[in-house]
């Protein structure tokens, strides 16, 4: 009986194994990914916009024929969000979900970005590929840290980055005598974290991607957001290395059509975990010079919040002593 069963379960495996590799309904991206004691098999589309697309109208032409007999009612998707349109503009988010005749429209924020908001990348910092990169993002960080009373998000791109600027701050603020309390993704799950932070007031979090959204941090507890580099996404991933060939073959530049709007969304994703209501102020630091020595830099920071810009530590301290009135004279670089 044992055997028979296990004779089955191979059968099943041996099937699926087969119609992941030859399956043909979709252009689909496949990977292994190969662990301690498991073989992982992978398979998404290469787009998902045709059939986004198809599921969108196959529901309106279902809603159209179920209220054939209302006359005048008509059905729609709505889709919301404060961070997918890139400077006001959906197009990148319309062309990857197949809707580009559908019709948008983009509102101002009702924060008052120029006055409770700063953004701040440091000088001298050395590039992000740099072996001392993520010492020179603590280095230039602890300054800002001690200006802002802690209250701080470290936002790294990768664990390895994450866990080694963890402990250079755990070596500084010891050395230094600083009081603030220093907590590290993983020590906890996000929801602790978060209450920890929130409950400690003066904290400073180390993390990485999986606190770049959905986390909501209002009031003072939360006064200064570092993000190490610009958030471009691998190019060994298997799903973007398949989607830029794509773009390639087709004669299209798959840098400026696909990893730098994307770059653009999770960068404004980043930020936003700053400014939550109308009452916050803070400072976003972003340590990869990139930001203002390449030529699409501009295109990333018109989406992000429109804040006053400073590459001078002396601008901000002086923004956290600064009251309402002086924090708009601050000088827009």
């Amino acid at each position: 009986e044992g055997l028979k069963n296990c004779a089955e379960r191979a059968g099943e495996l041996a099937e699926r194994i087969e119609a992941w590799r030859t399956d043909a309904t979709e252009a689909l991206v496949r990977w292994a990914e190969v662990h301690a004691r498991s073989l992982t098999l992978n398979a998404t589309p290469l787009s998902i916009a045709e059939i986004f697309r198809r599921e969108v109208d196959e529901s309106v032409r279902d809603d159209a024929h179920e209220d054939a007999d209302q006359e005048g009612r008509t059905r729609a998707w709505i889709l919301t969000s404060a961070t997918l349109a890139v400077d006001g503009d959906f197009s990148h988010f319309k062309r990857l979900m197949g809707l580009e005749d559908a019709e948008s429209a983009s509102w101002g924020s009702p924060f008052d970005y120029p006055a409770n908001g700063l953004l701040y990348v440091p000088r001298g910092l050395p590039e992000p590929n740099s072996t001392a990169h993520t010492d020179a993002v603590v280095d230039a960080a602890l300054p800002v840290i001690r200006a802002s009373g802690g209250r701080a998000f470290l936002l790294f791109t990768t664990l390895r980055a994450m866990r080694h600027a963890h402990a250079r701050l755990q070596d500084a603020f010891e050395s230094k005598d600083l009081p603030y309390p220093l907590l590290l993704q993983g020590q906890g799950s996000r929801t602790e974290l978060l209450e920890r932070f929130r409950r400690l007031g003066n904290a400073v979090l180390v993390a990485s991607a999986s606190f770049w959204e959905g986390v909501d941090v209002r009031g003072d507890a939360l006064s200064v957001v570092v993000i190490d580099k610009l958030p471009f996404a691998p190019p060994d991933d298997p799903v973007l290395a398949a989607r830029l060939a794509a773009l390639k073959s087709a004669g299209r530049n798959a840098f400026t059509e696909l990893q730098l709007p994307e770059a653009a969304l999770l960068l404004k994703q980043g930020a936003g975990r700053l400014i939550r209501d109308e009452r916050d102020r803070g400072a976003l630091v972003i340590c990869d010079p990139r930001l203002v020595t390449r030529p699409y830099g501009a295109r990333l920071v018109a989406a992000l919040p429109p804040m006053r810009r400073t590459r001078d530590l002396d601008v901000v301290e002086g923004f956290f002593g600064m009251d309402e009135t002086e924090r708009a004279g601050v000088v827009e670089l």
